[in-house]
């Protein structure tokens, strides 16, 4: 597969459509292990809480993971993201209910670069906090 956005086609302030991805205990559980993470922080309220945690917490790489999605919808081929890197600003906190949280995540176009490429950067927002900070990734378009 290659990229199915043309790096003709796209302007700096070009904006990828926003997505929001649901995160419950369940989801969680599931990402321990399928990743062999097993910190109990990520499903035991009571440590989590004995640490100074406000509650179980999302794993950061499942966090950075579910931001790229909107990257890798909007570009048509996960292998077109060249470069991904985040700065974990504040956790996903997940509570035990029915609804469990929330990662808003938005993306614009901020830089054409050489060769094809564009950086990309991103939002992502749980509990009306920003969870990633300097988050950007560098797509190779058609």
């Amino acid at each position: 597969m290659a990229a199915k956005i043309a790096y003709d086609e796209v302007e700096v302030g070009t904006e990828l459509p926003a997505q929001s991805f649901p995160v419950t205990r369940a989801t969680l559980v599931r990402y321990a292990g399928a990743s062999g993470d097993f910190n109990p922080i990520h499903w035991n309220e009571k440590f989590a809480v004995g640490v100074g945690l406000p509650d179980v917490i999302a794993h950061g790489m499942f966090t950075m993971a579910e931001a790229i999605r909107v990257v890798t919808d909007w570009a048509g081929d996960p292998a077109a993201v060249v470069e991904y890197g985040v700065r974990f600003t504040k956790p996903v906190v997940v509570p035990n209910d029915d609804t469990g949280a929330l990662i808003e995540v938005g993306a614009k176009v901020a830089a054409k670069l050489d060769d094809g490429r564009v950086r990309v950067d991103l939002t992502a927002v749980s509990a009306g906090q920003k969870v990633l900070g300097m988050s950007r990734a560098v797509v190779r378009l058609a």
